[in-house]
């Protein structure tokens, strides 16, 4: 317990018994178990460890791998794969306090320091304090909000696309070599002035000015082996000097990512819902946050083969990992089980098989997507930070329920062991906001051949 940072010493015990209360028995109890039986724990409880934290942190900080930045990082989905891909993360930030508690969770590796909860405003004016090495790629996806003025000139200026610049503003701080972001396919509009911001950037460092090129393109997550069809928009940007040295050019990573992806299989659904236990929903109101055997829990036993399949090898790196995280169903109203339960994948809230039962029936033209069931015979459709609203986008093919974050982070190609923490419904946040991490180390692994 001290090495885990619960206690200081011995002496702390009687407050860790007042502050536990009545469950301190079990508490210990839970304690004498672990350290009896450790191989079935494998290094899981590694991560909540200041001990082996630090000497992860003291290896990891005197290991040669590529260098980067993350900014608006959410849970981490990008810092995932290029962590996976052999890079290391030097700094990461979001303003989300439930995001940096997931990231720092999940990245043992970066000292709780460098992933700041803070606005990337207050941030890059002093950016040299928090990144203090030479970063060979910044990584991140701005929030832009206003696509739709066609009539204006600079759509990309409008004050809601503020966070966009400050983003620009912190690669000319870095001078990173390379520079990979991603957003959504209604950036397209502004694509063009995007470009010419990545390219008016002129940045003197050691004497020198650099300057940089920039390219971008809509890739499909589906094709970079991931069970789920999301198109982002990446853009990818390289620094004068590594064009010339390297002779590669935006355009050369692309047709090398694109030439990469051919070789990757397709997946779907039902690869990412397999080996996984089978779970009804809840029923009674209040009950999403309580753990329990048929409804599923936050923290619980694996009894699957977490690569039991060709998809799960992927995603779980070929490891058993002998717990199942944040796999618990959804509270279900009587009506919407009702629903469920009629419905087969494909059909959605306009099939006239509940049109007796339909409570926006009126508004089908605006929610037509409101039910929908999911095909398990094709790549999920596009898992949305909007799950937390309700779910019912993304109903389960075969079991009466929506689908679970857990099994949402499948589809998002997120390890079994990457645990998201908060409340319920912002663990759905999370992992709809992120990236795909296979998408992500895919990309990681062909800049890196030029690091």
């Amino acid at each position: 317990m001290v090495d885990m940072g619960m206690i200081e010493s011995e002496e702390d015990l009687t407050l860790l018994k007042k502050t536990v209360g009545q469950n301190y028995i079990r508490f210990i109890s839970s304690v004498g178990f672990y350290l009896n039986n450790k191989e079935l724990y494998g290094e899981q409880l590694d991560k909540l460890s200041n001990k082996k934290r630090k000497t992860c942190q003291s290896d990891n900080s005197l290991s040669i791998k590529p260098t980067m930045v993350d900014f608006f990082a959410g849970a981490g989905g990008l810092s995932c794969g290029f962590t996976q891909a052999g890079y290391k993360v030097c700094f990461a930030n979001d303003f989300e306090d439930v995001c940096v508690r997931t990231y720092r969770y999940n990245h043992p590796e970066l000292p709780s320091d460098c992933v700041l909860k803070e606005d990337i405003r207050k941030i890059v004016s002093n950016i040299d304090d928090y990144v203090t090495e030479d970063i060979d790629i910044v990584v991140g996806g701005p929030p832009c909000q206003s696509f739709s003025s066609a009539n204006q000139r600079r759509i990309i200026d409008d004050p809601r696309n503020e966070l966009y610049k400050y983003y620009i503003e912190a690669i000319k701080k870095i001078c990173p070599k390379f520079v990979l972001m991603e957003n959504v396919r209604g950036m397209l509009s502004v694509a063009d002035q995007v470009v010419e911001d990545y390219k008016a950037i002129k940045v003197e460092k050691g004497g020198k000015i650099y300057t940089y090129d920039v390219a971008y393109r809509l890739l499909n997550s589906v094709n970079f082996g991931v069970a789920q069809s999301r198109e982002r928009l990446i853009y990818l940007a390289i620094r004068d000097d590594i064009s010339y040295s390297k002779h590669v050019t935006p355009e050369v990573l692309f047709k090398k990512i694109e030439e990469a992806c051919k070789k990757n299989p397709h997946y779907i659904l039902q690869d990412a819902l397999e080996n996984i236990k089978p779970l009804d929903a809840p029923r009674i109101k209040g009950m999403t946050e309580v753990d329990d055997e048929k409804t599923g829990m936050k923290i619980g036993a694996n009894g699957y083969d977490s690569s039991g399949n060709e998809y799960l090898s992927q995603i779980n790196q070929g490891r058993h990992i002998p717990y199942v995280f944040n796999h618990k169903a959804r509270y279900c109203s009587d009506v919407n089980y009702e629903i469920f339960k009629r419905l087969d994948p494909g059909e959605d809230a306009t099939n006239p098989k509940i049109a007796d039962i339909m409570p926006y029936a009126h508004r089908n033209g605006i929610f037509k997507d409101k039910y929908y069931k999911l095909y398990a015979d094709r790549p999920c459709r596009t898992i949305t930070a909007h799950l937390r609203m309700d779910c019912l986008s993304h109903i389960h093919p075969f079991q009466i329920r929506s689908i679970t974050p857990r099994e949402a982070a499948r589809v998002q190609s997120f390890p079994d062991d990457y645990l998201f923490l908060g409340a319920y419904l912002k663990t759905y946040m999370q992992i709809g906001n992120a990236v795909p991490v296979l998408m992500a180390k895919q990309i990681a692994t062909i800049i890196k051949q030029y690091i």
